[in-house]
């Protein structure tokens, strides 16, 4: 089904017109002028437009002219008569989707529409490519060499085939956009569109408006019908990303399009097909928010059926030097050959937590890049802020469990001291800051290093010592 607006000042054609269009099943609107046409067109969004040439007052070349300009992703069919088919080659060489003949049999008029409906699919994917061009994205093939993104990728290559709803766990910055990506692409909707949708990012108010769409004056601000992400995604691919965002109200008209295939817009009573294939994301823990009543479960069944759980990057660092090669490649718009970093700074980007995951190695990349004017290889110079950042810290049990046969305490104490000590080149301030004591009872600590005649190491060893020193006491905070 279509909208479509008939712009004729004949009264008799338009009624014909309807009469076939509405048997079809489509929805039509009429306006007896060209300037009719813009005002309703300002104010409703339709699919196509049938008009005739010629007209009192605005022509239809005039018309076509307007609707290019606002960039509606609307085409346009023109009525014509023989003695005026100079005119309708003339407006197909302007952009007019095609032309009907006076007198014009029903067939003929169906064909029309439904050649246009496909040239006004093009139309729109063409804005929406333009909408986003210049944006950069951190999407693309998927990475890896590491067992865990292996079985990920398999995952999402086995699903892709089926039509199941796939729900993408993980960290934030794990790319489980790329990894929904993928299984569309996989999949046999890979020539539909592919259409994400940050549910955080969307006040709880209007999220049910995005999704589903809503009707000219369902509130305040609606001044026009407007459809929702699951009619823009049409066959395609729904991606609806922090999926645990999403507020109760919205979760139930949800779960009510997945089963009846359906969705109501906003304001509106006419039930509306959807044919799109969904994909969730969530880096939330989605079983706790149905124990704390947060998220329904029925629509987390729903959404669960075929899981994947995102390693964190912490836990495949094999992953991070073939993700490095890749993005210099990219960023540097050039076949990255030799040596690509020191190996000081492979250690440094080995052995740094990556609470960002994914997402925080791309953006390092890029800021290193941007220093270094696109030079390789990087040195660990290069990435001075990473040691800015905190790393999570484990707590509870599993940070250290306790040997059946015991441990030397003051010794394992001794040995966290050196390590402070180490890794901020012996500023005693920042080591404590690191083992998160008080100046005096790091000097408590300190006097164990005495008992053994040790001395602090000195500032100034290596490279690597002095970089993290320097790190430290620039985010000092006495």
């Amino acid at each position: 089904m279509a909208r479509i607006l008939v712009v004729d000042d004949e009264e008799k054609i338009r009624v014909i017109l309807k009469i076939m269009l509405t048997a079809a099943g489509h929805q039509v609107s009429e306006a007896a002028s060209g300037e009719i046409a813009v005002a309703f067109l300002k104010d409703e969004a339709v699919d196509l437009v049938i008009s005739d040439i010629r007209m009192d007052g605005m022509s239809g070349l005039d018309l076509l002219a307007a609707i290019r300009e606002q960039d509606l992703g609307c085409p346009v069919v023109f009525i014509t008569a023989f003695a005026t088919m100079d005119s309708a080659v003339e407006a197909l060489r302007l952009g007019a989707a095609d032309y009907l003949v006076k007198p014009f049999a029903e067939k003929e008029v169906l064909l029309a529409v439904e050649r246009a409906l496909g040239v006004r699919r093009i139309l729109v994917e063409n804005i929406r490519l333009k909408k986003e061009s210049g944006a950069v994205g951190h999407s693309g093939p998927v990475i890896y060499v590491s067992p865990a993104m292996h079985r990920v990728h398999d995952l999402a290559l086995k699903v892709a085939a089926s039509e199941a709803t796939v729900l993408l766990t993980g960290e934030s910055g794990t790319g489980k956009e790329v990894v929904a990506r993928l299984i569309h692409q996989a999949g046999t909707r890979c020539h539909e569109r592919f259409v994400a949708v940050n549910c955080a990012a969307i006040a709880p108010t209007l999220i049910e408006a995005e999704l589903f769409g809503h009707e000219k004056g369902a509130f305040t601000g609606a001044d026009k019908a407007r459809p929702g992400k699951f009619e823009f995604a049409g066959g395609g691919t729904l991606f609806l990303d922090e999926i645990g965002e999403l507020p109760l109200e919205a979760q139930a008209k949800l779960l009510r399009a997945i089963q009846e295939k359906s969705i109501q817009r906003v304001g509106g009573n006419q039930e509306i097909p959807s044919r799109c294939r969904l994909v969730c994301a969530t880096n939330r823990d989605l079983g706790r928010l149905v124990s704390q009543g947060a998220f329904r479960e029925d629509l987390f069944y729903r959404l669960a059926v075929f899981p994947i759980q995102l390693p964190p990057l912490r836990e495949r660092k094999q992953d991070i030097l073939p993700l490095v090669q890749h993005w210099l490649s990219k960023l540097g718009n050039r076949v990255v050959e030799g040596e690509i970093m020191t190996p000081a700074a492979q250690r440094l980007l080995q052995e740094y937590a990556w609470p960002g995951n994914v997402r925080e190695l791309f953006n390092a990349m890029e800021r290193a890049m941007i220093m270094k004017g696109g030079l390789l290889p990087l040195s660990s110079d290069d990435f001075p802020y990473l040691g800015l950042q905190e790393s999570p810290v484990c707590l509870g049990e599993e940070m250290f469990k306790l040997p059946a046969t015991g441990l030397d305490y003051e010794e394992l104490q001794r040995s966290i001291v050196r390590q402070a000590l180490e890794l901020t080149a012996g500023n005693q301030s920042a080591a404590a800051r690191l083992l998160r004591v008080s100046r005096a009872r790091f000097r408590t600590l300190l006097a164990l290093l005495d008992e053994q005649g040790e001395q602090p190491p000195e500032a100034g060893r290596s490279i690597q010592v002095q970089f993290k020193r320097v790190a430290v006491i620039y985010n000092r905070k006495d």
